[in-house]
């Protein structure tokens, strides 16, 4: 299977919803229209990127396009290369499984966890769409690229929410040990996804050493002989960067509906800023409810509670 991705300004993405009446309702979040033609799967996403997947998609796209259009940014798939780098393993020469996580760091909001499998085809579409390490992206750029990749990466995300958090963290459990076990979980559904035997490497973002996440997680880590851990992983694998992305996406769009239901900025972050927020929460709403949206272990708790102390 082939991919080309082109961008295009919207009167062409009109004229081509119409001349292809692809389909517009019933579609993910962040794709504009959708259709097959021709065997070829047509991808026409809200940021003016069109995708062609399939055996024929140069074709389609030239027929469509136009010859020189087609031709302008396709985007080339390289045949499967061994590294020839002695230290380092050229992740983004194979087909790999990826795991990262975002809200850690993080008093308000969840811990989201996100493992997604892309294979050494998918890597010069990434490219082209722009996938890169997520510290280094905007909220708005995360949600754009996110709302892409999860419509043809085999991925699993999942997120811990508050509650269930600070729950674990009663119990006795480390952050460390509540990422393994997420990172584990995640990696596994996305091998009930594709074929292992597809798999080449599983990329984690490293959080901790080998011997301490295996001895975190819950039961058995899978295809461990094929699992490296990587710091700055997303530099590295640009499997771990798309995860990055969709754990990332998660966070931001919670974070975003905390800011809504309560009718106030809830910061991302640790700083003062957030000792502040959380004051005012507390304030509005009781501290109930604000250790029901942060992780009640972060020391923000405290200096909330002093700030509001302090005005009576």
């Amino acid at each position: 299977m082939s991919t080309i991705v082109k961008k295009l300004n919207t009167t062409e993405i009109d004229g081509l919803i119409k001349r292809l009446q692809a389909d517009t309702e019933g579609l993910p979040t962040g794709m504009q229209a959708r259709k097959k033609y021709e065997g070829v799967t047509i991808s026409i996403y809200r940021s003016q990127k069109v995708m062609f997947q399939g055996k024929n998609a140069e074709a389609v796209c030239t027929k469509l396009l136009g010859a020189s259009d087609a031709a302008s940014d396709t985007t080339n798939i390289p045949k499967k290369k061994k590294s020839t780098e002695t230290h380092t393993i050229a992740y983004n020469a194979h087909s790999c499984i990826g795991s990262d996580e975002a809200g850690s760091g993080d008093y308000f909001g969840p811990l989201t966890v996100c493992a997604c499998y892309v294979s050494s085809q998918h890597i010069p579409v990434l490219k082209e769409l722009g996938v890169d390490d997520s510290k280094r992206l905007t909220d708005k750029k995360i949600v754009e690229l996110a709302e892409q990749l999860v419509t043809f990466l085999p991925h699993s995300l999942l997120v811990l929410d508050n509650p269930k958090y600070n729950e674990r963290q009663r119990l006795g459990w480390s952050q460390v040990k509540m990422k393994a076990v997420l990172h584990n979980e995640c990696i596994k559904n996305v091998l009930k996804k594709v074929d292992a035997d597809v798999v080449d490497y599983i990329v984690i973002d490293q959080f901790a050493k080998r011997e301490v996440y295996e001895h975190y997680v819950l039961g058995e880590v899978p295809e461990r002989q094929k699992t490296k851990y990587e710091t700055k992983g997303e530099s590295k694998s640009l499997a771990i960067a798309a995860a990055s992305i969709i754990s990332r996406y998660a966070f931001v769009k919670h974070m975003d509906q905390l800011s809504k239901r309560y009718r106030m900025e809830i910061l991302k972050g640790a700083s003062h800023k957030v000792d502040v927020a959380a004051a005012k929460v507390i304030e509005k709403y009781g501290v109930e409810v604000l250790d029901g949206i942060s992780k009640s272990h972060f020391s923000n708790r405290n200096k909330a509670l002093a700030l509001v102390n302090s005005k009576r």
